[in-house]
Order: structure tokens, then sequence, then C-alpha cells
């Protein structure tokens, strides 16, 4: 989809007014994800985005509080800065619409289409709204009001300026049928193609300043200012270099640019017939993504149903916000954002597969080859699968990438990890340790060289934990092919990267209590999960005679669990076993060491038993009933 070496992203300018969102920062998360794929991927990336400071709402913001439009602009814009800071986000422009670099350029552009006799002067009537700062025809009205913030318009009679935005009706929709990729995804270009059927009106691009003072003097008449959008889409050329710098536009245009679909209208028929009227290209691609619902509805200010994406970060990191907002939605439809989903996705793919595979890696490693990566020795068939497996995945996500499909992208990184994960249970090498080191020895090589190439492929989405693990693994700055990673290299010592989000459940007190001691209700039993759990690893705690550190797999999941059997089971009796948990209790920590659920056995005096299930008739994580 996308030409090789220069790579020039945009997302939309944020409204100065704003707090930011959840979807300013999804927009803004996602640009940047795709800018460090295209680094990655040795492609010339120009990242831009910014804010837009003119309009009647800064006007009237600034004069409540007394202050000059400008100031009231310089006091919001840290929020958005120092946001994008906090999530990593990497730009090459940021961007303000009160510039004097942009404002040259507006006033070149308006000079341009003036003097094509594009623009006129006539008075007119509408139903203006004044949260988006547009007129709207009667045919984009819902049941008489904004379709966007559903409050009834103004109507507004006064002579303005228009541009003859319908006289390029026929080329913008010759323009998008020959240009499948010009907007997407497809669906939203047969919206576009759907609105054009009718007749394009002209479109007003001023306000006299008897109404609005705040915005860019029009070049031809100092009695008005500039419609705020035919200023703030603009901005996308300035950046670049039109008008100021030909070599830098000329390698960095045309754009891809990221928006949300409720700002389709403005970028894929007003900006596109603008550019015409300009005689400049057109953009590579206007991609529309979908909002970010709370249950059923769009999230917004006016239904007080917004998250704050500071909140999460202040919390749960970064990274894990970043991923969360990368994984869940389909890149073009809406998705549901809740907190029983965000710890979900976390605990699983993070905490449990990722995670649980780096954690194992390193341990075993340090544990068994004194913190030194150790030779792989000659590859068998099995190791040779898993790195053509690898060499698969760093192409699919390639394409799918290149594709914007960004969930799929990372469901294959996710995938390969997890067959990881299976191929280290498959050849254990916790017990090869014991009887032939030196496949041991290659089979944590792989493994390791797999989560080297995992992390880097999941890089842009989580950049900050995993270079944490690169670092680690000495293996920063590598390349994304097989047999990078040496041997020989000391591991650094290392805190765990996800550690599982705790989510408090009522659970039943099922120490020591019988039934003469507390009867309890069929409801509250119905709180305690019971499940089944496969044995994976199992070791003596130091210090502590009793207690046994499990490895557990429960389905898809990977857990700790400490259980007091030290006395009556030997660890390596233990592997393989179909045992019962307790699923759903909170997290504790026994010793410094944290465990996820608690074993069910039966005891007669001094003899313990634990409940094992035949495992040849029930998988791992099934409910006990």
């Amino acid at each position: 989809m996308f030409a090789k070496n220069n790579y020039f992203l945009t997302t939309p300018i944020y409204y100065v007014n704003d707090k930011p969102h959840i979807g300013h920062a999804y927009t803004t998360i996602l640009a940047d994800v795709l800018a460090r794929f295209h680094r990655t991927a040795g492609d010339e990336v120009f990242f831009l985005t910014g804010l837009d400071e003119h309009g009647l709402k800064v006007q009237q913001a600034a004069d409540k509080k007394g202050i000059t439009p400008q100031l009231h602009c310089d006091k919001m814009a840290p929020r958005f800065i120092d946001l994008w800071e906090k999530l990593h986000i990497q730009y090459d422009d940021f961007i303000r619409t009160t510039e004097k670099r942009h404002e040259n350029v507006v006033q070149d552009i308006l000079r341009n289409v003036y003097k094509k006799g594009d623009i006129y002067f006539d008075e007119y009537t509408g139903e203006y709204c004044v949260g988006c700062e547009r007129f709207y025809t009667e045919k984009e009205l819902v049941e008489g009001k904004c379709p966007q913030h559903d409050k009834p318009l103004e109507t507004i009679t006064e002579k303005n300026y228009f541009f003859k935005m319908s006289k390029y009706q026929q080329e913008l929709i010759d323009y998008i049928n020959d240009n499948p990729d010009f907007i997407q995804p497809k669906h939203r270009k047969n919206e576009i193609l759907g609105f054009l059927r009718h007749p394009l009106d002209d479109l007003c691009i001023s306000r006299p300043k008897s109404r609005l003072n705040w915005g860019i003097e029009l070049p031809f008449n100092k009695d008005y200012v500039t419609y705020v959008w035919f200023d703030a889409l603009i901005n996308y050329i300035t950046a670049p270099g039109y008008s100021s710098d030909d070599k830098s536009f000329n390698k960095w245009w045309p754009a891809v640019h990221l928006i949300g679909k409720d700002i389709l209208m403005t970028h894929a028929v007003y900006w596109p017939t603008m550019l015409f009227s300009a005689g400049i290209p057109q953009p590579k691609t206007i991609f529309a993504h979908g909002w970010w619902l709370s249950g059923e509805s769009k999230m917004s200010k006016s239904l007080g149903n917004v998250v704050n994406p500071l909140d999460l970060i202040d919390k749960y990191g970064v990274d894990p916000l970043r991923y969360y907002l990368m994984r869940e939605m389909v890149l073009g439809q809406d998705a549901s954002f809740t907190m029983e989903s965000f710890i979900k996705r976390y605990n699983s793919d993070l905490a449990n597969d990722f995670g649980n595979l780096f954690s194992r890696v390193s341990t075993l490693i340090a544990k068994n080859f004194e913190n030194i990566i150790p030779e792989p020795g000659e590859l068998t068939v099995v190791e040779i699968e898993v790195q053509k497996r690898a060499e698969s995945v760093i192409k699919q996500v390639d394409n799918l990438i290149n594709k914007m499909r960004i969930n799929e992208a990372i469901e294959e990184i996710l995938q390969f990890v997890r067959s990881i994960n299976r191929y280290m249970e498959q050849q254990a090498p916790w017990n090869l340790v014991k009887t032939d080191k030196s496949a041991a020895a290659r089979v944590l090589y792989t493994a390791a060289e797999s989560l080297r190439i995992s992390a880097l492929l999941l890089q842009p989405v989580i950049p900050n934990r995993t270079k944490i693990i690169l670092d680690i693994f000495d293996a920063n700055g590598t390349e994304l092919k097989w047999g990078i990673l040496k041997s020989g290299t000391a591991i650094k010592k290392h805190s765990p990267l996800f550690p599982r989000i705790k989510v408090k459940e009522p659970v039943v007190d099922m120490v020591n209590v019988t039934a003469q001691e507390k009867l309890i209700t069929y409801d509250e039993f119905q709180n305690i999960e019971l499940r089944t759990a496969l044995i994976l690893e199992a070791e003596k705690i130091e210090g502590a005679n009793r207690l046994l550190k499990l490895q557990i797999e429960v389905g898809d999941e990977k857990r700790q669990i400490v259980g007091g059997i030290a006395e009556h089971y030997q660890p390596e009796e233990l592997v393989g076993k179909m045992i019962a948990i307790v699923s759903n209790l909170e997290s504790t920590t026994i010793r410094g060491i944290e465990s996820n659920g608690m074993l069910l056995a039966a005891k007669k005096g001094k003899d313990l038993s634990l409940i094992v299930i035949d495992s040849d008739k029930v998988e791992s994580g099934a409910k006990i009933f």
C-alpha cells in the first residue's frame, strides 16, 4: 500500500480547547506505532501532529478568562504536549495554527485560489453550529439538529466569501473511483460517494471580524478572517514546507492522514477540492478509524463517559494502555472500552503469554547457565521449524502493517509467542538440564532468540518494556532476522515486567472450615471458581520446608501458585499431573513469592493427597462443577 523510503503520516490537529481523552490518545498512538514500524522497516518517516487554535470557541473561552486568545492557547497547548511525552509519542513536528509559518501558507493558498476565480463574495443564510464551527445544509442535519452534538443550530445571515467547492465535485468523484486506496476503509469511501450523489454546495470560507476576530486575516479583505476548517486543513502542507521549502515538500508530500470518522467529510470533501483548486497533489490515503465506545455509546464530554488516559497511565503504565488500544480496535470499526476487557487483555497477552515466556527463559538461563546465554549447538528439526515460523511471522507482520491491519499483526506476534511457550512445555528444558545440558542449552537459546524477535516486533507498540527486555539480552538495535542473539552474553537482573493485575472478587475462605463451623448459601458457593490445572514445573522454596512453587497451565493461561505440599510430594513427581484449583482467589504473596490460586487436597491424619484428575479425558482450564 505504501511506497518505501519516504513515509509522511499525520494525525488530525486537535482542538486546543479540548481536554485530551482516549480518542486523542488512540489516534496519536496509532500514528506513533505506524511511524515506528516504518522506521524499523528502513523507511524515512515524517510524523506530524499538532493543535488547531483558531475559531469562535477559543475567542469566547479567552474572553471569559479576561486574557488574549493567544495566551489562552499558550496555556492550553502543554496539556497535549505533556501527554504525548508520557505516551512515548515520537513525532517529528508539532504544528500550531497560530504559528507565523502556517499563517503565511494559508494566505498564499487563499491568494492563489482567489486569483483563479474560485472565491466569490455573497450573502448567505445558514444553520451554524458553534461546536463544529461550520454551517450545515438541511440534508446533513439529524432531526433538525447538529449530527455531531445533537443540539439545535443558530440561523445566521451575513455576507461572506465562498469557495467554489461545487466546481470540483465530478473531479473528486472520478478521483475517488480511480484511486481505491484514497479513502479507507472501503465503507467510508462508499459513504463519501453516496454523499456526492447529491449536488455539492459551495463552502463559506470567511467570518466577519465584527463576529469573530480570532483567525487568519484574508489577504484580499482585512475585515474578514479565514474559516477555521480552511485554515486548519492546510497544516498538512505547511509542516513539510509548502511554499517555503520545495525540496522538503516534494520529498514528503503526499501524506497518509489518520482521522476519526466524525471528521471524514471535511477531510474527504473539503480538503481534496481545496487541493484541486490550489493545484496540489492529493494525499495518498485518508484513513478514518472508528470511535471508542463506553458500552454502546460514543465517549463524549456531554455524556460524562470519557476515559482519561492519564488515569490509566498512572495506574497501569504507558505500554499496557498502548497495547490495549492497538490490539482491541479493528482499524475502521468502533470498539468498546471497558476496564474488564482492559485487564483481561493485559493479563492474558502481556502477563501470561509474553511476560511468562520472558520470565521462564531468563530464570532458567540464570539458574542453570550462570546468567549466560548458552551456545545452541546444532539445531534439530524442531528448532529449524521454530526458525522458519519466526521468519514467516516477520513477513506476515510487515504485510499486515502495510495493509493497516494493526490488531491482526499484533495477534500474529502473540500467536508466535504462544507457540514458543508450547515449545518450552514440550521440550521441558527444566528437566533436560538434569539429563542433557547441551539439549537444554539449544532449547533455551532458541526460546531466547524467539523472545528477542518477538520483542523487536512488539517494540513499536510497547516501546518501553520491550527495550528493557532487549537491554537485558544486550540486543537493542539488533536486526529483525534469525540468529542474531549472541551466545556468551550475560543477562542483566530484572524485575517482573508484566505483573498480573489483581482483580478483587468475592471468595469464600476455605481454610479449616467445615460444614458445622460455617454454612454458606448456594449463591456464595457459586462465587467459587474451581478449574483443572496442569502442573508444568515444580520446585522447592529455599528456607520453607513445607512449600513448593508450581508453574501451572489453566487453559491458555500460565500461572504460578505456592502450595504447602513439600512434605508429601517430590517436585519431579508432580510435573504432568492434572490437579484441581480455586482459580478466582485474589493474588497473594507467600514468602516473597506471588501465588495466583489455591490447589485442592484431602488430608487424613498426617497423610495428604492432591485431588488428581484424569488428564486423558479433561483438558486444563476445564470448570469443575
